[in-house]
């Protein structure tokens, strides 16, 4: 019989986690709870707040003593990134699942993101709607929107409860066979814009017995395999896009984060990286874009994206930026240069075909960067080549196989 972790403020909202609690058990699961209130609860938890902070050396009644709300969730999120994993590993609960609002989600969130990928684990909250990066981070945490506030049971509460805890309930007691294989782990980032070039590396790749996870810039993509790659999960790294920096730097809806393009440098991860799409700030409808660019070289990719060509100017603090990146490499890294155009609109004919801001961007990169460990290659052709992809592959497959 599998068990669902119900973590939420019990000292406030108990009326609402004690209901859902009952459809748990009516369904045939164990429940284990914890309260991550800053008082006590009134129902007996399996793990008490005092525990929760104890986890990192506090003590709840001096942080209840405070009266202030900003420093209790500080702690109380810290101590539950700390106590969820620890009591997942211990076997404890099989998944978990929270309700309430900015606060409540706040504080689970972080424990919820620490568990690995796979464990159910959902969020059900007023923030559910929107921007939900700062709660989900690089996890597979689902966030369900609660509709009306956590604060009660009615009409619609009860409704999205129930459906809440049916879902997690099915995630638990459906589980498929897992897909297992023995493959060595190559990552691979990508774009709308570079996906023939990924396709072909890919498809190479996987002919050599190699299995590839392609991580989309859309969203946290990069953000996500810079994770992974921190957690150990590949032999190698094929970053052949790294647009988030041109949205990172310019204002874009694309993050690149400030450690984008530093896990496998600084994990001794062999790396091919090279410049997919960066020859392009990505932004939503076009009627979002900041006043001040107005009158630049703009691309409709579709009714919800628009496209900005980079300027010879914003490629030089580009090039400056990735250049700082790689220097931090301490296992071979191979920087892969297409001279032909850096994306599948980059390209002679298309809109943002640029001579003179790609150059731009070569020459700043090769004068910035000086680090031996780094090998350039540069090849007369467009990035979504055949032979480009092949090549970089390649390379990474032979850095591979020389660390082994």
């Amino acid at each position: 019989m599998k068990t669902v972790c119900i973590a939420g403020t019990f000292d406030t909202k108990e009326k609402d986690l004690l209901f859902v609690k009952d459809i748990f058990e009516t369904l045939g699961l164990n429940v284990f709870t914890i309260n991550t209130g800053v008082f006590p609860s009134d129902f007996p938890v399996d793990i008490t707040n005092g525990e929760v902070v104890a986890e990192v050396g506090e003590n709840i009644e001096e942080i209840a003593a405070k009266h202030d709300r900003a420093y209790a969730t500080k702690i109380l999120s810290q101590a539950m990134k700390k106590i969820v994993p620890r009591l997942y590993e211990e076997g404890k609960f099989d998944g978990i699942i929270s309700f309430g609002g900015t606060g409540g989600a706040s504080i689970v969130t972080p424990g919820m993101r620490a568990l690995p990928i796979g464990v159910p684990k959902v969020m059900v909250s007023t923030i559910a709607s929107g921007d939900t990066s700062f709660y989900i981070g690089t996890s597979d945490l689902i966030m369900i929107p609660s509709v009306v506030d956590v604060a009660g049971l009615n009409q619609i509460s009860t409704q999205i409860y129930t459906t809440a805890a049916h879902a997690i309930t099915g995630m638990l007691n459906y589980e498929s066979e897992a897909y297992v294989s023995d493959k060595p782990l190559i990552a691979a980032s990508m774009f709308g814009l570079t996906t023939p070039a990924v396709n072909f590396a890919k498809d190479y790749l996987e002919s050599k017995g190699y299995e590839v996870l392609v991580f989309h810039a859309t969203g946290t993509g990069g953000k996500t395999m810079e994770a992974l790659v921190n957690n150990g999960y590949f032999s190698g790294v094929l970053d052949l896009t790294t647009t988030e920096w041109c949205d990172e730097l310019f204002g874009g809806v694309l993050n690149a984060g400030p450690h984008r393009l530093e896990a496998a440098s600084l994990n001794k991860v062999p790396q091919v990286v090279s410049l997919g799409a960066l020859d392009m700030v990505n932004f939503s409808a076009y009627e979002t874009v900041p006043q001040h660019y107005h009158g630049r070289n703009f691309y409709k990719h579709n009714p919800s994206v628009t496209l900005m060509r980079t300027t010879v100017e914003e490629n030089k603090l580009l090039g400056e930026k990735i250049a700082e990146k790689l220097n931090l490499a301490t296992e071979t890294t191979v920087l892969m240069i297409p001279k032909k155009g850096l994306s599948g609109i980059d390209v002679e004919g298309e809109p943002f075909y640029g001579p003179e801001e790609n150059r731009m961007l070569f020459e700043t990169i090769k004068a910035n960067l000086h680090n031996d460990i780094v090998e350039i290659i540069e090849m007369d052709t467009i990035i979504n080549n055949q032979d480009f992809a092949e090549v970089a592959a390649q390379k990474l497959i032979d850095m591979i196989e020389k660390k082994a």
